[in-house]
Order: structure tokens, then sequence, then C-alpha cells
């Protein structure tokens, strides 16, 4: 059943819920048109780690890092929307980025669909202008944490 957003601070509430299941290795999958509230979902997850400083869209940096103490786990928001050759992914590091952290990605379509076989995979669909509609799969890794209430 989709869970419905009814406006950007729900969106942030839900994402400082999921900062509180996340654990190293996890990997958080966004997807959703331009405007469906990827980076914001992202932003709620990072607040609800610790960054209290804004969150860019990490569009043009392709990684954006977060490390302690500003969070309590490392994270890396990635935005595989550049991405154009799959070469182009073993220069990002994301093997090392998961031994000890967690990543949230958005554009994940532009990986292997095995990547995210384990990963918790969200869809924003816009509504309406405020209100967004979130789907999900949930890989074995979340079983006992997803759906979060």
């Amino acid at each position: 059943m989709p869970l419905i957003l009814d406006n950007e601070a729900a969106t942030l509430v839900l994402g400082k819920k999921l900062a509180e299941a996340l654990r190293p290795g996890d990997k958080i999958a966004l997807t959703g048109t331009l405007g469906a509230g990827k980076t914001t979902l992202a932003r709620g997850i990072l607040r609800g780690l610790g960054f209290g400083d804004d969150v860019p869209s990490p569009t043009f940096a392709i990684v954006q890092q977060y490390d302690p103490p500003e969070v309590r786990l490392p994270v890396a928001h990635v935005d595989f929307y550049r991405i154009e050759e799959p070469d182009e992914v073993q220069e990002l590091g994301l093997d090392d980025i998961l031994m000890d952290g967690a990543m949230i990605a958005e554009w994940p379509d532009r990986m292997p669909a095995s990547f995210w076989s384990d990963a918790l995979q969200l869809t924003l669909e816009i509504e309406n202008d405020d209100t967004r509609q979130l789907t999900w799969t949930a890989g074995p890794a979340w079983k006992d944490r997803w759906p979060i209430t």
C-alpha cells in the first residue's frame, strides 16, 4: 500500500525516521521525476543522522560524502544522473563507502538492478503541488526495518 506524504515537512519526517533505522552497508535507492522529492527525502535522512547544514543535490559532484562527527555514521549521497558509462561507476569507490557507511542514491536506474537487490528502493510520484505518493521495494536487509511505523 502506498504512503501519502502530504507536504515537504512529511517527507522530511519520513527521512528522519529512516535515519534511525540506517546501518552500515545499507543502500537506499530514490526514484522519481525531477521535483518529486528525492533530495528532500535525502535531506531528511541526513538531518536525522545529525547533519545540520544545507544538503545540496549531488547532481554535479556525483558523490557528496558526510562523515562523523557531523553524522552518526558515514553516508554518501550519490546522484547517478550524469553517469553515462558503467566504467565511470568504478571510479566512485562505492564498495569502500559501504564497508563502514550507507548510501542514499538518486537516479539508481543508471546502475545494474543486481546492485540494488538488498536495498530499500523508494519511488516518489507527484500527486499535486505538495503531495507525493511513496511506493517501495524492500530488500532482505530491510526485512525487519521497513515499513517504518
